[in-house]
């Protein structure tokens, strides 16, 4: 008979867990870049064919490196600050924005605890067991970052994008939580990694069966939580300019796109993971499995851009306030009678 082998958490190991901790870091950062750098060239490419155009087609086949192209043009451009902002706020705004939806991707999960030798090594960068938590504090700060670049650049057009901005989070977050209220309820953990495990049994354990209401509730609210078409009211081009970023330049407004696709990433991947089983999927490869419904989602979001036009200020307000939040609380309150006559 062969001896058992002793299971050990990195944790007992300091400098292993510092070293995968690091090489995960590393990787799922990597990725975020690279998909959020080429996220701007599939949405060009899928609008323009949806528009009986080409899109990007100059800078080598079909425009692959157009990003490549895009982010050296935005590098090299003078950084121009208007001599009445804020300079403080405007310079920090935009990093800001960006932040708190790359770090909230952290919490993500992306497969089945890998084991190697004696170790075991979560395939996510930090568990936590308040991660849903964690996920809507992320998103509040975000707005932050929004409504400074608006007041610190001294233009009225950032200053009612910025405006707008926050109005719109406090509209669409409370639904948007609310919808995942009733997640946790059925699967009675607020860990990311937990809310999959309960789904892991079947396609048909997936909440997107069980919760079809909060699922599309958080599908919505998430769209116009980071400011996508039709409700990018915070930058209206024919109202506004470009709204917040107005009176930016350079690389300070190409990271007000990174953090908008950023965003893209990060809704993608938590509706994932909240409703379609998360890493669970057709192959045996996790990160392949939450890759292919991000990329699924993606392209949802890029098509709604290509289909709708953008909604008017008081149409925004009003399906937040009076139909999904309505709609939210009566998901929660049927939710809780299930559970109680289920249990």
């Amino acid at each position: 008979m062969t001896p058992e082998v002793e299971v050990l958490s990195l944790s007992s190991h300091p400098l292993l867990f510092l070293a995968a901790m690091l090489v995960k870091i590393g990787v799922v950062f990597g990725v975020v870049l690279f998909i959020v750098a080429y996220a701007t060239w599939v949405e060009r490419k899928v609008i323009g064919h949806m528009q009986t155009r080409l899109g990007p087609m100059r800078t080598f086949w079909h425009g692959l490196l157009q990003p490549i192209a895009d982010g050296m043009k935005l590098f090299f451009k003078e950084d121009i600050v208007p001599s009445q902002a804020d300079k403080v706020s405007y310079i920090l705004a935009p990093m800001m924005i960006l932040v708190p939806s790359l770090i909230t991707v952290a919490i993500i999960p992306f497969g089945a605890d890998l084991q190697i030798g004696n170790y075991i090594i979560p395939l996510q960068v930090a568990e936590l067991n308040i991660g849903v938590l964690y996920i809507l504090a992320m998103a509040g700060l975000g707005v932050y970052g929004t409504v400074l670049a608006g007041w610190s650049s001294n233009s009225k057009y950032s200053l009612i994008g910025g405006v707008r901005a926050s109005a719109q989070m406090v509209s669409y977050e409370l639904s948007a939580g609310l919808a995942i209220v009733a997640v946790f309820m059925l699967s009675e953990t607020l860990s990311t990694r937990g809310i999959v495990d309960a789904q892991s049994a079947s396609v048909l354990h997936w909440y997107v069966f069980k919760q079809p209401l909060a699922f599309c509730l958080f599908v919505v609210c998430g769209l116009a939580e980071i400011n996508r078409t039709p409700f990018d009211m915070p930058e209206a081009e024919s109202e506004l300019v470009s709204g917040f970023c107005t009176e930016y330049s350079s690389m300070k407004y190409a990271l007000f796109f990174m953090a908008e696709y950023a965003n893209m990433i990060v809704i993608s991947a938590i509706a994932a993971t909240l409703f379609l089983g998360g890493w669970s999927g057709p192959t045996p490869f996790g990160a392949v499995n939450l890759l292919g419904k991000v990329f699924a989602f993606m392209f949802f979001f890029i098509w709604l851009r290509a289909t709708f036009p953008r909604v008017r200020y008081d149409q925004l307000m009003y399906l937040g306030w009076k139909i999904f939040l309505p709609l939210a609380l009566a998901n929660i309150v049927i939710t809780g009678f299930v559970v109680v006559l289920v249990n």
